[in-house]
């Protein structure tokens, strides 16, 4: 019964800063519940994740499965460093190129001849998702 649960109570933790976005706070007061709700979620993953290996759900029988287990931990590692490489290259990108992009359009809007000097900052912004992927692709290579 606690396998089940403890993975709904996971998602239902991970799902309430979004339902908190979703209500699109205005005030300083409604920000600061949001952010606390970050907060309270994100511990209670943390103590989920720490609480859910010392249960009776895991328990290995003999050595050559512990050492199978830690081998497909350092798998799963791997591939979650590679997500996270492309991921946060990824907001990283949106961010400078969120940033970037519209002042862009608004030099070259007075003047035309900054064209180039300006796709150049553009074009910075975007090396970051870039680099991101690099880092996956090796990653994933070193794992296979």
């Amino acid at each position: 019964m606690y396998i089940f649960l403890f993975p709904l109570a996971v998602v239902i933790l991970l799902s309430l800063p979004v339902i908190a976005r979703i209500k699109k706070f205005t005030d300083g007061k409604k920000c600061r519940n949001a952010l606390i709700l970050n907060l309270c979620s994100f511990f209670g993953v943390m103590l989920l994740a720490v609480l859910l290996p010392l249960g009776d759900i895991v328990s290995a029988e003999s050595e050559a499965v512990a050492a199978a287990g830690a081998a497909a931990s350092s798998t799963g590692l791997g591939y979650l460093a590679a997500a996270l490489a492309v991921g946060l290259g990824s907001i990283g990108c949106g961010i400078a190129v969120g940033n970037a992009a519209p002042a862009a359009i608004g030099a070259v809007a007075e003047e035309p001849g900054c064209f180039g000097k300006a796709m150049i900052f553009v074009a910075l912004g975007e090396g970051v998702a870039l680099y991101g992927f690099l880092i996956a692709f090796l990653i994933i290579q070193a794992l296979a």
